[in-house]
């Protein structure tokens, strides 16, 4: 079953990236907030469908939920948004690094501390290194962008 659960986020990975790529070229032509909007809406009308026929429970139970929880919403629009901001700029690989480097930062503290009730994993000199890793991965694959752009112009 873990192996399913791998493979279904790998397969979200690629979704990922092509949505950033799509979503970035999308931005030229129609606008940053056009392109965030018609995600968030055709998003919003798929999983109105599936509550409809596939809801487990009461949809107004969110205004019972703890406030802070409810500001994960904001996080993933602020994550859609700045992708669409940054691909068109930095490409997609560069925006991607970036990003698994924010997640994986953020993750490391949150299992370090075991925020939001989950399993507490110690930090390690590992991690740092690995993190330290990604970034130089990061300014070399952003150099090579750089380059790259500069051979089209």
């Amino acid at each position: 079953m873990h192996i399913l659960i791998l493979l279904g986020s790998v397969i979200g990975g690629i979704l990922l990236s092509a949505q950033s790529s799509i979503n970035g070229a999308f931005s030229r032509k129609s606008g940053t907030y056009e392109a965030a909007f018609l995600t968030f809406f055709s998003g919003a009308l798929l999983l109105a469908i599936l509550i409809l026929f596939f809801g487990e429970g009461n949809i107004l139970k969110v205004f019972e939920a703890p406030k802070w929880q409810l500001a994960a919403v904001w996080f993933g629009v602020g994550y859609l948004f700045l992708t669409v901001v940054a691909v068109p700029r930095i490409g997609v690989i560069a925006t991607n690094i970036a990003t698994v480097i924010g997640q994986l930062s953020a993750g490391m503290v949150i299992d370090h501390f075991g925020f939001f009730g989950g399993l507490s994993v110690p930090f390690t000199w590992e991690r740092l290194l690995a993190i330290l890793l990604m970034l130089i991965a990061l300014r070399y694959i952003y150099i090579g962008n750089k380059k790259q752009k500069a051979e089209f112009e």
